[in-house]
Order: structure tokens, then sequence, then C-alpha cells
């Protein structure tokens, strides 16, 4: 039996000034896909605005909106209701052959961007310890490694740390885990993408109960289907969390990004809130 859970998700920005105009591209709302449903999607902007949405290319929902008026504060609010679900039990995977003709879509995921980026003596490395095993055991040995590998360090890294900087410094947080997961895993010949979204830090959930949430990124892997990992805390993704974006890496599902004209932001708030319903 699966999950329900509420998710607040609110970003503040007071400036030291008077802003003129914004644009703003938001991701914070869960998809529907075979593990979970979204039973309620709202988001509030402060102040008030039109707000579009559209599919992106890798099939999150982005919500647009811009204020072409003055504002001291911006605050955008997504509040959403999502229904989830364990992983469903994996299928025998394709073959190391059948892998390397993937095309379409798939194959994007296999291309190596900036910040999923190894060095060819490190690729060299994972193909030859992939040697004998399939493709879902080599998934989970570099998924695992990489958790024994890297000491989840707040403020060690920044949002353009490549993956190879990652290894290198075997410290860094889940966005730097799963870009250095993803990466391994191109390198073997699997098609693997970056996942971001919500995790509820508690396991056994009491039902009924906010506490403070986290966003969070893992891993999906392609071997004739889609497969979720979650390399910080070594286990497979379960009912605890919430996709709202994939994409190749960070920078196709930042949570928030947009330009303004006006004084720095003098404070940025943000707070998650999730709560397990049933």
């Amino acid at each position: 039996m699966g999950w329900r859970v509420k998710i607040r998700h609110v970003t503040g920005f007071e400036y030291d000034g008077t802003a003129s105009a914004s644009y703003n591209e938001v991701r914070m709302t869960p998809l529907d896909d075979g593990r979970q449903n979204t039973l309620e999607r709202r988001l509030i902007v402060r102040p008030a605005t039109p707000i579009w949405t559209y599919v992106d290319h890798w099939g999150t929902l982005v919500s647009v909106f811009d204020l072409p008026k003055a504002h001291t504060s911006l605050t955008i609010e997504s509040v959403s209701r999502v229904e989830t679900a364990a992983s469903r039990p994996r299928g025998k995977p394709l073959s190391w052959g059948e892998l390397r003709t993937v095309d379409g879509p798939v194959a994007e995921m296999l291309r190596p961007t900036a910040q999923s980026s190894i060095s060819p003596e490190l690729a060299a490395t994972v193909r030859e310890h992939a040697e004998g095993h399939d493709p879902h055991e080599t998934a989970e040995a570099i998924a695992w490694s990489v958790n024994d590998r890297v000491a989840y360090t707040p403020g060690a890294t920044g949002v353009l740390t490549s993956a190879q900087e990652v290894w290198d410094q075997a410290v860094g947080v889940c966005q730097d885990m799963s870009h250095l997961t993803v990466a391994l895993m191109r390198a073997a010949g699997i098609p693997a993408r970056y996942v971001s979204g919500y995790l509820h830090p508690q396991r056994e959930a009491e039902i009924g109960r906010r506490v403070v949430g986290q966003s969070h990124a893992w891993v999906e892997y392609w071997t004739g289907e889609w497969a979720a990992l979650d390399p910080t805390n070594r286990t497979e993704v379960g009912e605890g969390h919430v996709v709202v974006a994939r994409g190749r890496d960070y920078s196709d599902v930042p949570p928030l990004k947009g330009v303004y004209q006006g004084p720095p932001a003098e404070n940025q708030e943000v707070t998650v809130e999730v709560t397990r319903l049933a």
C-alpha cells in the first residue's frame, strides 16, 4: 500500500529596494507517472499575476509568469497532494549489445553534459568493472559505490560542480552524488537521467504530522524500462520520494529560474513542509 503526501514548498525574496520587472520559470509541480498520482496542484505567486504552464522536452511541468510592475518582494508557494508507491520490481534487463543500439530520447541520456562529465580514465575503469555483470547489477554497484566514496557534506560544492570534481574531492550533497552516479552509469553504457523532487525524511512517517522536508535528487536508469535508485540514501526509491522533474542534469530541472531588473535580493528564504496524510 502506498502513501498519500502533502507538500508545501515556499520560496520568498525580499529586495533591497524595488524590482521593476521579472520573468520566472517554476518546476515545483509533482508529475503523474506509473509510480505516483498527483491529486492536487496549486501554485500561488505574490504579488498576484497570471501563470501559464507547459510540458518541457523532458516531460516536466513548467509554470511561467512575469511581473511587469514594481515590487519589493516575491513569494512562490507550491502546494501538492500526491499518492506514491514503492518502486516496481525490476524486470529482466536488455543485454549490453541491445543497450548500445538505443536511439531517440533514451539515447540522449547516454551523452555526458558539463555536470555529468568524467575523465576518460575513470570511464575506462567503470567499463572494466562492468564486465561480467548485467546492467542491473552494474547500475546498483555504481550507485552504492558513490554512496561509499562521497561523504555527505553540505556547502562543500556548488551548482556548477562537475561529476569528476565530486569523484576527486569525495564530498558533496544529493545533487553531486546523483551527477556522479549518472556520469558513471552513462560511461558504463547505461542510459541514466537526473531526477529532482522531494523526500519525506522519515521512513516510518507518522500520519498527519507535518515535518520539515527537503528537496532531493536521485537517479533513474534504463535497461528496457526505467528503474530508480537513491545513491545518497543507498536505497531504491520508495513511498517517501515524490518526483517533480527529470533531465540530463540539474541544469534541466532547477525549481526556480528567472531574471529580474532591480537591486540585489537582500534576503531569500526557502521552506519545504511534508505531511503524510495516509
